[in-house]
């Protein structure tokens, strides 16, 4: 049995989330909490706080005991894409695609 939570449309680029999720992917949640604490990237502020709403879902939904768990299934899908236009030299338009992330944690009681 797995508990999840899910980050729609996060302001955040996908490759940028990549990296923090990489480091947590297998620990179990006291350790990837303090990972993410202790991580300086602007994604794992957003990831922790997934990763504590994935723990509240597995606990009150599913009845599961916190001490076990581990994270199961993390990753970073691409969202939208934002397009905007900045004005260049000579009347040109050059586009800033502004990316967007579809965040998804699983988390799951070891055996």
């Amino acid at each position: 049995m797995e508990a999840k939570a899910h980050l729609r449309y996060a302001r955040i680029s996908p490759r940028k989330v990549k990296i923090v999720v990489d480091l947590i992917r297998g620990k179990d949640i006291a350790a990837a909490t303090a990972i993410l604490v202790n991580t300086p990237n602007a994604a794992s502020e957003l990831v922790l706080k997934l990763l504590k709403s994935a723990v509240a879902n597995a606990e009150a939904n599913h009845n599961m005991d916190v001490e076990k768990l581990y994270v199961s299934q993390v990753f970073a899908c691409p969202g939208p894409i934002l397009k905007r236009i900045m004005p260049r030299a000579q009347g040109r338009a050059f586009r800033i695609n502004k990316r967007t992330s579809h965040i998804t944690i699983a988390v799951a009681e070891k055996a």
